[in-house]
């Protein structure tokens, strides 16, 4: 427990808020690693700024059990934090700092695990996997896996560390990100009709969304919280003044869907909307009239079969049967996706994550430090 204290104080500060580089924490990290005999494969960006990391303990010629955390926090701005956000703070046993929960209290745990990993005879490799930019669309870990998928001998477990209070979590919804730009045709506002009103426009499309949404209602998986795949606009703008016809509006847009329902089918359905019953009209007073969409990020959804290998795994690890699902999206499903199963399994609770005063609980943290004992001692 005292080693993943010490460990997360120095990962808390590290400020790898995803618009920063997370070079110095992935430093580190390979050093700690060097320092117990253990090497480390970076994989860089393309502006060489941010890296994943893999390292391997045992033998790497038999599929293995993956431990994988993301290096990237939330920004802090703007939030009424009581103590400094990147320096570990404990109080009532409770560890406080950014990305305790979300997600460096578990790194923590792998890393302290290190040195009796190094010190085992194990019968199966454990695998480090760290990525970066999992915060704004997962966006780091696919050039990790794309290394990952051309190795002759894949993993048989990935254990995604996100906050679930250590309970078991095998599925989760997929989410697709995506924005729309809407251009008119500009005017006084005394002659209107004159001009194509980009911010109406937009509002009918978001409005034919709601309509979509409201149709994913009727396939429901009682498993998930909300039990459907949902459909929301987040952000909008658009407009220079009240006495101007607005030529542009922008407004971006997310699906979250249940896995095996495909998100993109509703970028389709707005798309063949826009084309088929909004855009004639527009270009009906201006020819220039235009909407385009753009995706942002995407990513899979999960769902792990209970009776499988990897579902058994967890289930021992942890010492609880008691599968869920989670309403928020992890790299799970793009680990699924090449072929590695995966799990989600983690200490704290995604209700202190990505708010002022982020916390995981020492008992917790502790709790975690057990688990991982669990895994080693069943691959000795």
């Amino acid at each position: 427990m005292s080693r993943s204290r010490a460990l997360l104080q120095t990962l808390v500060g590290f400020d790898t808020t995803s618009r920063e580089s997370n070079l110095q924490l992935i430093a580190f990290v390979r050093d700690y690693l060097a320092s117990h005999g253990v090497a480390s494969e970076l994989i860089y960006n393309e502006a060489r700024t941010k890296a994943n990391l893999f390292a391997s303990i045992g033998p790497v010629e038999v599929p293995g059990i993956v431990l994988s955390g993301h290096t990237d926090v939330v920004p802090v701005d703007g939030q009424p934090w009581s103590v400094p956000p990147f320096e570990l703070t404990e109080r009532d046993g409770r560890l406080f700092g950014r990305g305790t929960a979300d997600m460096k209290g578990y790194i923590a745990c792998v890393l302290a695990l290190v040195p009796a990993l190094v010190a085992a005879t194990l019968r199966r490799p454990v695998h480090i996997a760290l990525s970066y930019d999992e915060e704004v669309g997962c966006l780091g870990v696919r050039s990790l896996l794309s290394v990952l998928a051309q190795r002759p001998v894949k993993p048989m477990l990935c254990i995604i560390g996100e906050p679930t209070e250590l309970k078991p979590v095998l599925g989760h919804k997929g989410k697709l990100a995506m924005r729309c730009d809407v251009h008119g045709a500009a005017c006084h506002s005394a002659y209107a009709p004159h001009g194509v009103n980009a911010i109406e426009h937009a509002a009918e499309l978001i409005g034919e969304l709601g309509r979509i949404g409201q149709r994913l209602r009727d396939k429901q998986d009682a498993r998930f919280d909300p039990p459907f795949s949902t459909v929301q606009t987040g952000v909008i703008g658009g407009g220079k003044a009240l006495n101007i016809v607005p030529a542009d509006c922008r407004f971006d847009f997310e699906v979250r869907a249940l896995p095996g329902q495909a998100p993109q089918a509703v970028a389709d359905e707005l798309r063949a909307y826009a084309e088929q019953q909004v855009l004639p009209r527009m270009q009906a007073v201006s020819a220039q009239s235009a909407i385009r969409f753009t995706q942002l990020s995407a990513y899979p959804g999960l769902m792990t079969d209970q009776r499988s290998e990897a579902a058994e795994l967890i289930a021992a690890f942890c010492g609880s049967r008691a599968f869920g699902t989670v309403a928020f999206g992890t790299e799970g499903g793009l680990f699924d996706a090449v072929g590695i199963p995966t799990v989600v399994c983690g200490p704290g609770s995604m209700d202190q994550g990505h708010k002022p005063d982020e916390f995981v609980s020492v008992a917790q943290l502790a709790q975690c430090d057990q688990m991982l004992h669990s895994m080693l001692n069943a691959l000795r």
